[in-house]
């Protein structure tokens, strides 16, 4: 079959969506796109009427019009089937992302879903399968690829100045709920829905946060791939159904001989964090828990600068001022000028917005996306994997390939 790798598509001068989710997330994303040019919600799917009557009135509140509203439990692809849509935009429970991805594409859909785009290996074969048979996009909504930090770095391994990377580190650190909240199955929505998960899992389900914006850095599929991941997940305790402290560390091998830490945790008092942390031969840069940047000053760097740029201090740069020093080498983007503009039009939270407004322009003008089906396919497999090796001790699990040059 062909690949959808570069994949450039006949351009839409105006993406018209078909929201298919209208929880938490789902809202949130309606909302945002408020300020998002070119793009229309145009039906909105859920199974509840009284989430499609709220969304409506969120798209009135804002100036928008209503949106055509389907409900029921073969609303989803009732929406699909919609000759009026061009992006299928899920924002369901993960369980349901890969069977609902792939029903979208096989209908002719472009697909943007939240993440993990799926739950296991066989999920992510098949996504990739379905989208080099339909030649269609889907992309996953990992935001945190969009974080300005994160654009900064990527800016910078590009430019070569942290050299050869060696070793990258991410997380999801977020306690989301107390301990004196009792969990149940019935109760696993919302907010809980995660612990949930994870407390039932043994190794780490929600892996795209962390392992996104590393594999961006480390060029996966585009010059290097993961090879192994051996994972480990703390025992913990349970307390009223909730089980604290089952923390889950993964390692991660890549064919040109770099480590990947990943960790997840999201019930110990820990502050919340995504480390960020990259190490290479010239240099290193973290985001938590404060903004560090280290760069080499010798003669090989210093001459590689334009221009008019500042020099490089010998001493690393913590705080505002590494923050100061990003802004200054790192703003040759679209990523980060999209970030910008959400931040002065004062948008709700500017990596969301940049991730939504990067994948309308690249829709719009029919180019290749940031984030691919074999993205979406090797962060998301992580979750089986993860589980597998920690169930096992910690053997190295060997991470399937997905993208065939």
């Amino acid at each position: 079959m062909a690949s959808v790798f570069q994949l450039s598509c006949s351009p839409i001068p105006q993406v018209r969506i078909a929201l298919i989710g209208l929880g938490d997330r789902g809202m949130k994303t309606l909302r945002r796109y408020a300020y998002i040019h070119h793009a229309v919600i145009k039906y909105v799917v859920d199974l509840s009427e009284t989430n499609a009557r709220k969304a409506n009135e969120a798209l009135r509140l804002s100036g928008r019009p209503e949106a055509g509203v389907l409900v029921g439990d073969d609303a989803w692809q009732r929406a699909c089937r919609l000759p009026d849509v061009d992006l299928i935009y899920i924002c369901t429970e993960w369980r349901l992302h890969a069977a609902m991805s792939i029903y979208a594409m096989q209908c002719g859909k472009h697909v943007a879903v939240e993440v993990p785009a799926a739950t296991t290996v066989d999920e992510c074969h098949a996504l990739v399968r379905t989208a080099e048979e339909t030649q269609r996009h889907l992309f996953m909504t990992e935001n945190c690829c969009y974080d300005l930090f994160t654009l900064q770095t990527l800016q910078l391994v590009r430019q070569g100045r942290l050299g050869r990377l060696c070793h990258l580190e991410g997380a999801y650190i977020h306690r989301l709920t107390e301990p004196s909240t009792a969990l149940t199955p019935r109760s696993a929505t919302r907010q809980a829905w995660m612990q949930y998960s994870f407390m039932e899992h043994g190794g780490n389900p929600y892996p795209t946060h962390a392992v996104g914006p590393i594999a961006r850095l480390l060029g996966i599929h585009r010059g290097d791939r993961f090879v192994s991941i051996c994972s480990l997940t703390a025992k913990g305790e349970r307390v009223n159904g909730l089980s604290i402290g089952r923390i889950s560390n993964s390692l991660l091998t890549t064919e040109s001989g770099c480590t990947v830490l990943l960790q997840l945790d999201v019930t110990t008092p820990r502050p919340y964090s995504r480390m960020q942390t990259v190490c290479g031969t010239k240099g290193y840069v973290q985001k938590y828990p404060v903004p560090i940047v280290q760069l080499s000053t010798d003669h090989e760097n210093a001459a590689d600068h334009a221009d008019g740029e500042p020099d490089i201090p010998a001493e690393a740069m913590v705080g505002e001022a590494a923050e100061a020093f990003m802004r200054s080498y790192c703003s040759d983007s679209s990523a980060v000028r999209l970030w910008f503009e959400g931040k002065a039009m004062g948008v709700p939270n500017e990596m969301n917005y940049t991730m939504d407004a990067r994948l309308i322009e690249c829709l719009r003008n029919g180019s290749p996306l940031d984030i691919d089906v074999y993205d979406a396919a090797e962060w998301s497999c992580l979750a089986e994997l993860s589980q597998r090796s920690a169930a096992q001790g910690g053997v190295p699990v060997e991470v399937p390939v997905f993208y065939h040059p």
